[in-house]
């Protein structure tokens, strides 16, 4: 799907608040109300919009542990690692990335315990070579 810059504009408006009132949205955007809301309509049939929800801050949720993990992956196996991963409960969110690591994987666990197991588990993956993991401690805002 080719996006225009009103599409653009629209996408950035709901990133920084996706609560805005589609009124607000059309008057910020200099369109009509309707055509706020087809807009809206077509990028989530489309699959570019996946959907609308709330961001927290990181370290509001006491008693999770937050970790970033960076792989080294064998080529060959990067589609079997990728579908492995996310079957792991822990793992929050997977990134293909550029320079010395290939991917670079967000954990939100339970405990250290619980953090520990997923990082056993990914270091078993077929195809992943070598890992190293940074616990994120506070989140400076």
């Amino acid at each position: 799907m080719d996006l225009d810059e009103t599409d653009r504009r629209l996408i950035a408006e709901l990133r920084d608040d996706a609560r805005l009132p589609a009124a607000t949205l059309a008057r910020r955007l200099g369109v009509s109300r309707g055509t706020v809301q087809n807009r809206i309509d077509r990028l989530v049939a489309a699959g570019v919009v996946l959907g609308f929800t709330v961001r927290v801050r990181g370290d509001v949720e006491a008693g999770r542990i937050r970790a970033i993990t960076a792989l080294e992956v064998r080529s060959a196996d990067l589609k079997l690692v990728i579908a492995a991963l996310k079957r792991l409960p822990d793992v929050a969110r997977i990134h293909s990335t550029n320079g010395r690591w290939d991917l670079v994987v967000e954990v939100n666990a339970g405990d250290l315990a619980s953090l520990d197991r997923t990082l056993h588990d990914m270091r078993a993956i077929r195809g992943v070579s070598l890992s190293e993991t940074s616990i994120l401690l506070s989140e400076m805002t």
